[in-house]
C-alpha cells in the first residue's frame, strides 16, 4: 500500500492565511523518505506565502503531456474571479530568493497570465519527497491518464529513483508499475506526444497500438495521419485516428506478404534461370524443364545434396555467430 505523505491542501485560503507565516525549518528532513508521513501531517499548519511567480523555477520531472491547452485558459479565468483556492507547493531553491516548484505547474502557469502573486506553501524537502508529493497531489487532484503515468514512471526510473519511491509517487503496485513500463517501452517517445494524454484510453488500447510498432512505422503513420486531422481534435480521438490508420496498414502489409513475391532467377547473359518464390508460408525454387533441360537434370540429381550443404552452413554461421 502506497505511503500517503501528505494532507490534501487547505481548500479555503483565508482559513490558512489567517495566520502570521511561521519561519519554515531549514534542516533537511531525515532520509529520502523516512519520517515524511508525521512531517507532513502538519502541512495546512506551514505558512502560505505570496511569492511572485517569476521568481518559481519549474523543476523535476513532467506528469503530464500537455501543460498549456485550453483549459489553462478556464483556469485563468476561474483564479480572475474567484481568486486561487488552492496554494501551489514549492521549495527553496540554491540560489537566494528564489523558488523550485513541486506541485502545482497548472496553477502557475495560469496565474502567470492572471498576473500577481501566486500563493504557495514553502517546504524543505528533499527529491525523494518532493517527487512523492507530487504524483500523489496530482492523483488527487487529476487523475493522469494511463500513458502520462507510463511516461512519468520511465522519466523516473532513468533518473535513477527507487522502486519504493515511484510506487508512493503513483499509489501503485510493483506490478501496476511493471504494467506501464512495459507498453511504454514499445512506444516511440514522438508518437505519444503527437498523440497526447488520450484520459480514457487504457494499457490494453496502448498495447494494441504498440504490438503493431514491429509491423509498420507508428511515427509516420501518425504524422500523417493527423496532419488530415484539425489542430483542435482531441487527444483521444487522435489516438483512435492514428490506430485505425496503423491497424490497416498492418493488416495490408500482412496480406501482400500472404500473396508473397516471385522473382525471375537470370544468367550473366540475361536469359532466365528459374523462379524464386517467396510468401508467408514456403520458399520455392522452380526450374523449367524445357528452358534449362540440362540444368534441371544436374540439379535433380544434386537437389537433397545441395539442400543439406546449405542447411548446415546456415548452421555453422549461425553457431559462429552466437
Amino acid at each position: 500500500m502506497a505511503r500517503n505523505i501528505f494532507n490534501q491542501p487547505p481548500k479555503d485560503e483565508k482559513e490558512s492565511a489567517a495566520s502570521s507565516p511561521a519561519p519554515v525549518k531549514s534542516s533537511k528532513l531525515p532520509g529520502s523518505v523516512g519520517g515524511l508521513r508525521d512531517s507532513l501531517r502538519e502541512i495546512t499548519a506551514n505558512s502560505i506565502r505570496d511569492i511572485e511567480p517569476d521568481r518559481i523555477d519549474m523543476d523535476g520531472l513532467r506528469d503530464r503531456l500537455i501543460l498549456e491547452d485550453s483549459s489553462i485558459e478556464d483556469l485563468a479565468e476561474s483564479i480572475r474571479k474567484h481568486g486561487q483556492q488552492v496554494p501551489i507547493m514549492v521549495r527553496p531553491s540554491d540560489q537566494p530568493d528564489r523558488y523550485r516548484i513541486i506541485y502545482g505547474r497548472r496553477r502557475l502557469a495560469a496565474i502567470r497570465r492572471v498576473g500577481g502573486t501566486v500563493k504557495a506553501i514553502v517546504r524543505t524537502l528533499d527529491d525523494d519527497a518532493s517527487l512523492i508529493a507530487q504524483g500523489q497531489e496530482n492523483n488527487l487532484r487529476l487523475d493522469p491518464s494511463f500513458i502520462e503515468k507510463s511516461l512519468f514512471i520511465k522519466e523516473m526510473q532513468e533518473a535513477g529513483y527507487k522502486p519504493g519511491v515511484i510506487q508512493d509517487a503513483l499509489g501503485l503496485t510493483r506490478q501496476g508499475v511493471s504494467n506501464h513500463r512495459v507498453v511504454i517501452e514499445q512506444l516511440p517517445d514522438e508518437l505519444v506526444r503527437l498523440i497526447g494524454p488520450a484520459h480514457g484510453v487504457g494499457r490494453r488500447q496502448w498495447g494494441d497500438l504498440a504490438a503493431l510498432s514491429e509491423k509498420v512505422p507508428l511515427v509516420d503513420i501518425a504524422l500523417e495521419t493527423l496532419a488530415s486531422l484539425p489542430d483542435t481534435t482531441p487527444s483521444t480521438d487522435k489516438f483512435q485516428a492514428v490506430y485505425v490508420a496503423c491497424s490497416s496498414k498492418a493488416r495490408g502489409a500482412a496480406n501482400q506478404s500472404a500473396r508473397g513475391q516471385t522473382t525471375v532467377v537470370k544468367d550473366n547473359s540475361g536469359s532466365p534461370v528459374g523462379t524464386l518464390s517467396v510468401d508467408g508460408k514456403s520458399i520455392a525454387i522452380k526450374i523449367t524443364r524445357k528452358d534449362n533441360p540440362e540444368f534441371g537434370q544436374w540439379l535433380e540429381e544434386r537437389a537433397e545434396t545441395t539442400l543439406r550443404q546449405l542447411f548446415e552452413q546456415w548452421q555453422n554461421e549461425r553457431g559462429s555467430g552466437s
